[in-house]
C-alpha cells in the first residue's frame, strides 16, 4: 500500500461505494448508518433474519455488532456471516460487553468459532477478555488499565487468525505477525456513547473498499482515519459538550476524502513483530 494509506483506501471507497450490512445494536443504529455514508459507503441495516443473508449476499462488507443481542438476533448474525464467508467480502465483529456476563462471552465465541472474521474491533477490556486476560468490563464499558494491549492483541490475533483492532486511549491493530500502536484521537470520543460503534463499520466500510485480501490495510486505514476526524472535530473548537462534538465528528468525517486526507504514517509505528 501507498505510504499515505488512509488516502489511498478513501480513494478506493469513493470508486466502489462498497454496500456495508450492517447487524448492529439498537442504542447506536442511526449512528452506524450515517457514518457508512459519510465515509462514502451505502448503508444497508438489514437484520431480519428471512432476508439478510440475501442482502448480504449483495454486499461489499458485513458488520456484526453483539451491543443488544438476543436468541433471534444471535441466529441472524451467524446467517449473516456465514453469507458474508460464503461470498468472500470482509466480515467484521464487534464482541460488545463480551467478559461482562456469560451469554455475551457465549456469543462472541460461538462467532468467533463458527465465522471466519475479517476483523475483530474492540475495546481494550474486550479484547483482553477474548484472549483469555484479566478484564474489567462493566456493562459495555471498558474500565481498568491494560498496560500490555499490545501483547494481548497480538496472542488474541494469532488465536483466531484475524486482525484484531484494540481501541482506548492508545489504539492497537495487530495481525498475526505482528502489532502496531496508532497515535490518533482525542479524549472527546470516549464521551460520546457509540464511538466503538462507528468504528466498527469504519474498519467494515475501508474493508469493503479495499477487499478481503488487504484487511490489515483497512484497519489500520480506517482506525487511523476516524481518530484522525476525531481530532479534527476537536480542533474545530466549535462545540459545547458531548452533543454537538458527536455533530464535530460526523461533519469531519463526512468532510475527509483522499484528496485532503492527512498521511498518517508518523502516527502508525510497528511494535511488535512475529
Amino acid at each position: 500500500m501507498s505510504e499515505n494509506r488512509l488516502a489511498e483506501a478513501l480513494a478506493a471507497i469513493e470508486a466502489t461505494s462498497p454496500l456495508v450490512n450492517s447487524v448492529t445494536n439498537n442504542v447506536t443504529v442511526n449512528d452506524v448508518a450515517n457514518i457508512t455514508l459519510h465515509w462514502g459507503g451505502l448503508p444497508v441495516m438489514s437484520d431480519d433474519r428471512r432476508e439478510v443473508a440475501d442482502m448480504v449476499a449483495t454486499a461489499q462488507a458485513c458488520l456484526l455488532n453483539m451491543g443488544t443481542v438476543d436468541p433471534e438476533g444471535e441466529e441472524t448474525m451467524i446467517e449473516a456471516g456465514d453469507a458474508a464467508n460464503d461470498a468472500e467480502i470482509p466480515l467484521v465483529v464487534d464482541p460488545v460487553g463480551v467478559g461482562a456476563t456469560p451469554t455475551r462471552t457465549a456469543v462472541a465465541n460461538r462467532l468467533l468459532s463458527e465465522l471466519d472474521v475479517t476483523i475483530l474491533n474492540g475495546n481494550h477490556a474486550e479484547i483482553s477478555a477474548l484472549a483469555g486476560d484479566d478484564a474489567d468490563v462493566r456493562g459495555v464499558e471498558s474500565v481498568g488499565e491494560y498496560a500490555d494491549i499490545a501483547e494481548t492483541a497480538l496472542a488474541c490475533a494469532r488465536e483466531y487468525d484475524t486482525v484484531v483492532v484494540a481501541s482506548g486511549e492508545t489504539d492497537v491493530v495487530a495481525a498475526p505477525d505482528g502489532a502496531y500502536e496508532l497515535s490518533v484521537g482525542d479524549p472527546m470520543m470516549g464521551r460520546v456513547v457509540g464511538t466503538g460503534c462507528m468504528l466498527g463499520v469504519t474498519l467494515a466500510t475501508f474493508g469493503g473498499g479495499l477487499g478481503v485480501d488487504r484487511s490489515l490495510d483497512a484497519a489500520l486505514a480506517g482506525t487511523a482515519g476516524f481518530g484522525l476526524a476525531g481530532e479534527r472535530a476537536a480542533d474545530d473548537g466549535e462545540y459545547n459538550g458531548p452533543a454537538s462534538y458527536k455533530v464535530a465528528l460526523l461533519d469531519a468525517v463526512a468532510a475527509m476524502s483522499d484528496e485532503n486526507a492527512p498521511d498518517a504514517s508518523d502516527r502508525i509505528e510497528r511494535i511488535l513483530s512475529a
